[in-house]
């Protein structure tokens, strides 16, 4: 995991970026040029947005919300746990920590909304013990109201909820905060973002679905990209703060664009754990996706 830097530094900069899970409410940051990679930093790439530069961070300094949201974008990776071999899956995880991941996507399906069942609160509580990063619970799941307090309880950080799946959007979003945890919604290829118009300044994360939801290796579905560049206009003329994250075929091909749309949270599962050392994959998929932030139009 590394600062996309300009070809005329020689000297490998990180971004050790000391944050509450409650970006962006208050951020402590620290700049630091370190050799090298340490789990938990956030890999970022700072970007002039009037030039469309980069630019190079003075050290040690502290920087407020406003300033870090305006001029830099905070790419995250976050490996779903669905991929991986749950024989081992404290290793797997750590593995992809070790390698820049700064959360772990939990999915957690039903066999109603969508066609599979995985796990439950359970694996949740289990897998809190194991890694201290931040635990993405996405709940593709029918009366998520019911379940929303065990995953809380069990660990999870945030809670991501399907638009598609809750009656009373806005009272299942109220009810994830009102237990603490950072609030997501997500949509499903067919839905429009139009749909999430009246929720957007009450959630933390929108998440995009770039596939249909249900099962991991799947193809990527472009038509998600023209969604993403939809919610980061939205965003801006609501001025309002959430993230957005994509979920679905994200691997080397398909990160960049994401990236140039606007994305910023990017769940992958079978790229990273299917084979080879998932740490490798996490570090392949920062540098693509840093590298195309700097492309960002």
């Amino acid at each position: 995991m590394g600062y996309a830097h300009d070809k005329s530094w020689k000297a490998k900069s990180l971004l050790n970026l000391y944050l509450s899970f409650g970006y962006p409410g208050t951020v402590k940051a620290r700049l630091a040029t370190v050799s090298g990679s340490a789990p938990g930093a956030r890999a970022a790439t700072c970007l002039d947005r009037r030039r469309r530069q980069p630019t190079r961070p003075t050290l040690r300094a502290r920087i407020s919300p406003e300033t870090w949201r305006e001029k830099c974008v905070l790419i995250e990776i976050a490996p779903s746990i669905l991929s991986a071999d749950f024989a081992r899956l404290a290793e797997d995880a750590n593995a992809a920590i070790r390698g820049g991941a700064t959360l772990l996507h939990v999915d957690v399906m039903d066999g109603h909304f969508v066609p599979n069942i995985t796990i439950g609160p359970p694996v949740v509580k289990s897998l809190r013990k194991a890694v201290e990063v931040p635990l993405d619970c996405h709940l593709m799941i029918e009366d998520a109201d019911e379940y929303i307090p065990a995953f809380v309880a069990a660990g999870a950080n945030s809670i991501v909820v399907h638009q598609e799946a809750c009656i009373h959007l806005n009272r299942t979003l109220e009810l994830i905060r009102s237990h603490g945890a950072r609030v997501g919604v997500a949509i499903n290829p067919a839905t429009t973002v139009q749909t999430l118009g009246e929720v957007l300044d009450i959630v933390d994360v929108v998440l995009v679905m770039s596939v249909n939801p249900g099962f991991g290796g799947q193809r990527f579905i472009p038509g998600a990209l023209e969604k993403v560049r939809k919610l980061a206009t939205m965003r801006a003329a609501k001025g309002v703060d959430f993230r957005i994250e994509m979920d679905g075929g994200i691997d080397l091909d398909t990160i960049g664009p994401a990236v140039r749309a606007g994305a910023e949270i990017f769940v992958a599962g079978s790229h990273i754990f299917g084979h080879g050392d998932p740490g490798r994959k996490v570090e392949g998929l920062l540098r693509a996706a840093n590298e195309a932030t700097l492309q960002r139009a």
